[in-house]
């Protein structure tokens, strides 16, 4: 069996599928693989799958819609998407004001919680207009998020990976909170009403900058 990241759960599609990109990163182009119709205990498998999660699996590539043959998750990390975000934590704005000072187009910085101790790591990203959109090309899985995870030091997954455009400011953030349902994770998904499927950030939310032990 292969190992896959699955990117994305269908929302608007007509049948539940689950979009996955071959691992190593570049093995082959997203595809979206049938999330419905399973008999037990595979079924029971597939839809304990979240976005974000690797699984081990076996596809099906030859009927009309290529189908699991089999599937296991083997890492737990989650990923969620939110445009429009207001008041973007600190971290990710001074990030994104060194990084624009400098004429780059991308950059990272640490965060710290209270203790001192790393608790996730910011990267921000240029995304101009009249170009495609980055989150939704993050999303699709053209622009794979694995070589970020790759570059992490000193933790191991599951993670909760954030990807945040920010309203009326030209980048996206990609924040890994290095402890899946840790403090960190809990809190920006609180700020930003990350759901299971929550796709945006509501007007006005209050975001991070206010919160100790969040800025790098």
């Amino acid at each position: 069996m292969e190992r896959y990241r699955v990117v994305a759960a269908s929302g608007d599609r007509a049948d539940p599928e689950l979009l996955v990109v071959r691992l190593p990163v570049g093995a082959a182009d997203p595809a979206w693989v049938a999330a419905d119709g399973y008999d037990p205990p595979l079924a029971g498998t597939i839809a304990s799958i979240e976005p974000g999660n690797v699984v081990r699996a076996e596809v099906d590539w030859t009927g009309d819609r290529p189908r699991f043959a089999a599937a296991d998750v083997v890492e737990r990390t989650r990923f969620a998407f939110a445009r429009d975000a207001t008041n973007l934590f600190e971290a990710a704005v001074d990030c994104w004001e060194a990084t624009a000072a400098t004429g780059e187009a991308m950059n990272s910085t640490l965060t710290r919680g209270t203790d001192g101790e790393v608790n996730g790591v910011c990267y921000v990203f240029a995304d101009p207009p009249g170009r495609p959109a980055l989150l939704e090309e993050f999303r699709d899985g053209t622009k794979p998020l694995d070589p970020l995870l790759g570059r992490i030091e000193g933790s191991d997954p599951p993670y909760e990976v954030f990807v945040i455009e920010p309203r009326e400011r030209p980048f996206v953030a990609v924040y890994i909170a290095l402890e899946r349902g840790g403090l960190l994770a809990r809190t920006v998904r609180e700020t930003y009403d990350f759901g299971d499927d929550a796709e945006a950030a509501p007007d006005g939310v209050d975001g991070l900058s206010d919160l100790g032990g969040f800025d790098g």
